[in-house]
């Protein structure tokens, strides 16, 4: 199977998809394809990539190794730990103006970040809320965040929710919220949750919110695609995730093929967490009428669903699997026999990247 992984990515890079990439399918090795940036140096399989929304699964995880310890339960309500949510308001519908907004009628729960039903989240229409989100630096994109996890709360939490808790699907940010509510339970940073629950057990020595001190020349550059090529957004052994300017409990994570591989396979043998949550993980959590074409881009609910931090195939000849990409070109999924794909490069995701992702889909087992 790696030889299948292998010229398939090679293709791509043939065909000026990405520079390079790692990947790696089930047992096999990793394999390393093409170079670490345009014109750049041969790509090593050990290379550290910024995962972006493939974060949400490993959040995801400590969140439930709390649950399992009893520190949390899923319909806790998260104003315990954030008084800065505790009195939400609602907007009538997503589109509404803001100052229509009213006092919501449930609160937030830790269950509602899991399965992005909070009412925060990335508006896909020309909104009120979505120019509001914009003006106050907290609409999602490819770059870094460029607020502190408490000015990025604040600047949230004076904003209405799109809908009541729990009656509505909006991707990303109830996983941001989610990186901060681990530091308030834990009582220091995220980073030290994530290492006590996830990272050490799991063996993941190159994932963090920073480059491993001594390996930063291990970080690969971003790209964007234009016109003229490949534009780098982030350089190579520098910038954010070496040496980010403020809290980033709301930020995401740099990993490895070999450190993803990890973290799935101890997620799969039940000692990150006890197999009845990893089972609750790649459930379809969200209700049907949660699932409208507004909620994200358009077809996305179409044999999907999503559970606590991944999307899982509910229909189709891969029915079970789960999974999720980072916006930089990363990608894994598991499929119900086990079996785990992780692919890391660095271009965002574009219509040529989307197309290379889908052929990874076809890797694999049913």
């Amino acid at each position: 199977m790696s030889e299948t992984l292998r010229a398939l990515l090679a293709r791509h890079v043939a065909a000026g998809t990405i520079p390079g990439a790692v990947g790696v399918y089930g047992d096999d090795e990793p394999v390393a394809v093409g170079l670490d940036a345009p014109d750049g140096d041969e790509l090593p399989p050990d290379a550290v990539f910024r995962i972006q929304s493939m974060t949400k699964p490993v959040t995801a995880v400590a969140t439930l190794r709390l649950v399992q310890d009893g520190v949390l339960a899923l319909d806790d309500p998260i104003s315990t730990w954030l008084p800065e949510l505790s009195s939400p308001h609602v907007l009538a519908h997503p589109d509404a103006p803001l100052e229509h907004a009213r006092p919501a009628r449930r609160p937030i729960t830790v269950r509602h970040l899991l399965t992005n039903t909070s009412g925060y989240g990335m508006m896909t229409t020309d909104s009120p809320l979505r120019t509001a989100m914009v003006h106050a630096g907290i609409h999602a994109g490819p770059e870094p965040v460029p607020l502190s996890a408490q000015d990025w709360l604040d600047a949230l939490a004076a904003l209405p929710l799109a809908f009541e808790p729990g009656e509505g699907w909006r991707y990303h940010h109830s996983f941001g919220i989610l990186g901060i509510l681990l530091a308030r339970v834990g009582a220091g940073s995220t980073e030290d949750v994530l290492r006590t629950t996830v990272f050490d057990p799991a063996g993941m020595l190159d994932t963090g919110f920073t480059v491993r001190p001594g390996q930063e020349h291990r970080l690969v550059a971003a790209f964007r695609r234009t016109t003229d090529g490949f534009v780098q957004t982030e350089p190579a052994g520098a910038g954010f995730f070496v040496a980010p300017p403020f809290d980033v409990s709301h930020s995401e994570l740099v990993s490895t093929v070999p450190d993803f591989r990890s973290f799935l396979r101890a997620l799969g043998s039940g000692s990150l967490v006890d197999r009845a949550l990893v089972d609750e993980l790649r459930r379809d959590q969200v209700p049907a009428a949660a699932k409208t074409p507004d909620s994200f881009f358009p077809g996305f609910w179409d044999g999907t669903g999503w559970g606590f931090g991944v999307s899982v195939a509910t229909d189709g000849p891969r029915r079970g699997r789960f999974g999720w990409s980072g916006g930089l070109g990363t990608d894994f999924f598991v499929d119900p026999d086990g079996s785990a794909c992780v692919v890391m490069a660095q271009v965002e995701l574009d219509d040529q990247v989307f197309g290379m992702i889908g052929e990874l889909q076809s890797v694999g087992g049913s």
